[in-house]
């Protein structure tokens, strides 16, 4: 049992996101958001959310079975690249520098492990 969420056109560089979603990546739902409620990072906001929406679809998916809040974890977490904003800054003597303003693309998939998924099935 999994659920996924994608959060898109995110305004923070990929690489920034990337170093947020390392720490929870594979760990307990629970515990990657409330780690995250205390981590510093802008990311950090981003990625809490997108865990939160993606045990949200779990909960809607499967509405007729009771979900152990223990068991889900952090399936996966991917963070790519969006398109990038180009804009220039003007400098001395008529020239201009581009600044590149990045974005980035969220998925996350919360679910439970396979393994206990495969036992289920066979009983």
């Amino acid at each position: 049992m999994e659920a996924r969420a994608k959060r898109r056109y995110l305004r923070i560089s990929p690489r920034k996101m990337r170093i947020v979603a390392d720490v929870v990546r594979g760990k307990n739902a629970q515990t990657a958001i409330d780690t995250l409620e205390f981590m510093p990072q802008k990311a950090a906001k981003m990625v809490r959310r997108a865990i939160q929406d993606a045990y949200g679809n779990l909960v809607d998916q499967n509405q007729d079975e009771r979900i152990d809040d223990d068991r889900l974890i952090v399936k996966t977490i991917m963070v790519d690249q969006a398109p990038v904003l180009k804009r220039f800054q003007p400098v001395s003597r008529g020239r201009a520098h581009p600044i590149l303003k990045r974005s980035s693309h969220l998925t996350v998939v919360v679910g439970t492990p396979e393994a206990e998924t495969a036992e289920a099935v066979e009983a």
